[in-house]
C-alpha cells in the first residue's frame, strides 16, 4: 500500500462487486483491516484481496462501541476506555468520523468481560 495510488479504491471496489458491506476500516501505511458482518462471498472476495498482498483473517470477532458526547475538549475519557479494555486483546481501534463514537474489534469470547469493564469504568 505503501505510495500505491489508488490502493484503497481497488481494495474497496472488490468488496462492492460481491455487495458486502465494510463495517469498520483501520489503515496504516502498509496495511489495511476491515470488518465484515457478511461472509457469504468471503473466499472469493479474500482470492481477489491476495493479488494485492497478504489477507489474514480473523473469525468469532465482534465490536464493542462506546457511544458518547467525546469532544476534543474531553481530555482523557479515550485513556479511560482503553485502560477498561486493557486486560482484553483489542484486534483494531477506530476512532471514527465523528466525535461520538470509539469502536474496538475483539474476540467474541471477551465480550462481556469487555462490556463489564466499560461500564465498572465509565459509569
Amino acid at each position: 500500500m505503501l505510495f500505491a495510488h489508488g490502493f484503497l479504491r481497488r481494495v474497496f471496489e472488490i468488496f462492492e462487486g460481491y455487495k458486502t458491506s465494510i463495517d469498520m476500516v483501520t489503515t496504516s501505511e502498509v496495511g489495511v483491516s476491515v470488518t465484515i458482518d457478511n461472509n457469504k462471498h468471503l473466499e472469493e472476495i479474500v482470492d481477489d484481496l491476495k493479488k494485492f498482498g497478504t489477507v489474514t483473517i480473523h473469525k468469532d470477532m465482534v465490536i464493542v462501541c462506546v457511544v458518547g458526547d467525546l469532544p476534543d475538549e474531553n481530555v482523557g475519557f479515550q485513556a479511560k476506555v482503553v485502560d477498561a479494555l486493557k486486560d482484553i486483546p483489542i484486534r483494531m481501534i477506530s476512532y471514527g468520523g465523528s466525535i461520538h463514537n470509539i469502536s474496538f474489534l475483539i474476540h467474541s469470547k471477551d465480550k462481556i468481560k469487555a462490556l463489564n469493564a466499560l461500564n465498572e469504568k465509565l459509569f
